[in-house]
């Protein structure tokens, strides 16, 4: 089984993007997913989750009001929209599937937000 991010690149202060966890190999329905960052020289942080069991969204502080997570069950896919990025959301973002007995992360996305 895998995870696999997509859709990091460069953005102003201010901009937008939209990243994507692909699953394969895994019951898509049955993991909560999420995503993490670490930002240069910081530790792994928690981003946001999306709880398989009911659907129950949980976001770090720090993003609350302008990310949002999302998941597409028929894609095996899960989204974190991103808004209003700002120099401290710099960062290579994982995605995590996470079960009662396995989890799996990505290999990372770079987001990189200039002024």
């Amino acid at each position: 089984a895998q995870v696999v991010e997509s859709g990091g690149g460069l953005v102003q202060t201010g901009g937008s993007l939209r990243l994507s966890c692909t699953a394969s190999g895994l019951t898509f329905n049955q993991y909560t997913m999420a995503w993490f960052r670490q930002g240069p020289g910081k530790e792994r942080e928690f981003v946001a989750s999306h709880v398989h069991k009911d659907g129950s969204t949980y976001y770090a502080d720090s993003v609350k009001g302008r990310f949002t997570i999302s998941r597409d069950i028929a894609k095996n896919t899960v989204y974190l929209q991103m808004n209003n990025l700002g120099l401290g959301d710099t960062a290579v973002y994982y995605c995590n599937a996470m079960s009662d007995c396995d989890t799996f992360w990505g290999r990372g996305t770079q987001v990189a937000v200039s002024s």
